[in-house]
């Protein structure tokens, strides 16, 4: 199977073009440069989709990029980098003569409400109550197809949860306070910690890219991507402590977190959703780390 990916270089990008090719499959990634295995977003735009069986868009600027000041060009940056890149691909396969048999796009659980007590299904509605639930509802729309080409392709959307891993996503930024013995819990901790480890989405952003068994339904299949376990910020903090064999003493208050951050941005720390992978485990996708020990041994590498 050949895979095109959107977004190919990033921290999750890296882990699914390894699985694939991994597991024997061509992957060409769409970046800002041009090299071998790749091709740029103009190209896209001139030349037209790819040869390729499966799409994917991983495409958009970090949310919890510590270098950039939560402002409106920033905010910018978060709409145009996941909406025009997902709305590229979209045209591109809508326009070709030979379009995919799976395109997935990857969004997040932001567009659940916060709360400690509900709990989310992919079954759940919603409407858009914030900036990143604003964000969400713009970006998978951005993915849909014309409905004559949903007879040959299939649309999921798999909305992440915080993406754990050794090499990016929300662990860079945490690993070093932890280690010096500074780690402690986001306000009062109670928070529920959507989460994943980046094998994780990557595998399920892999059987999601399975040829479809029968035809395609016009309507994306949603999948929650995050583990089968529902975590507070307490216990996440706990364990990374245990497994680093660190003190977790220093909790952080929510007025430090909205300063360094911006209110808007700390949302995604200092509240959380119970986000339940019905779906996804409907589908017989096995998880590899689907316990936080597991997750963070693996991560911290004792």
């Amino acid at each position: 199977m050949r895979v095109l990916i959107g977004g190919g270089s990033g921290f999750v990008g890296r882990e699914l073009t390894r699985l694939l090719r991994d597991k024997g499959h061509e992957v060409t990634v769409i970046s800002r440069q041009s090299g071998p295995g790749k091709i740029t977003w103009g190209e896209l735009e001139s030349h037209g989709l790819p040869p390729c069986e499966g799409a994917v868009n991983l495409a958009g600027e970090n949310l919890m990029n510590p270098l950039r000041w939560w402002n409106e060009s920033y905010k910018k940056d978060l709409f145009s980098s996941r909406i025009d890149t997902t709305k590229s691909m979209a045209q591109a396969i809508a326009a070709s003569s030979s379009p995919p048999q799976s395109w997935v796009v990857v969004s997040g659980v932001g567009c659940y409400k916060p709360s400690v007590t509900a709990e989310y299904t992919e079954d759940s509605e919603w409407t858009p109550f914030d900036i990143l639930s604003k964000l969400v509802k713009e970006w998978e729309a951005s993915a849909l197809l014309p409905e004559n080409v949903t007879k040959n392709t299939k649309q999921v959307v798999i909305r992440s949860g915080a993406v754990l891993g050794r090499d990016g996503g929300a662990m860079k930024q945490m690993l070093l306070p932890f280690w010096l013995g500074l780690g402690g819990t986001l306000g009062s901790g109670r928070q529920p910690f959507p989460w994943i480890h980046v094998s994780d989405l990557a595998g399920l952003i892999a059987h999601a890219l399975e040829p479809p068994s029968a035809t395609p339904s016009p309507s994306p299949q949603v999948f929650n991507g995050v583990a089968p376990v529902l975590n507070t910020n307490l216990e996440f903090t706990k364990e990374l402590g245990r497994v680093l064999r660190r003190p977790t003493i220093f909790p952080v208050p929510g007025f430090v977190m909205n300063t360094l951050m911006g209110s808007e941005r700390a949302v995604v720390l200092m509240q959380g959703q119970k986000v339940i992978p019905k779906r996804t485990q409907e589908a017989g996708f096995e998880y590899k780390y689907p316990d936080l020990s597991s997750a963070l041994k693996e991560i911290v590498g004792s």
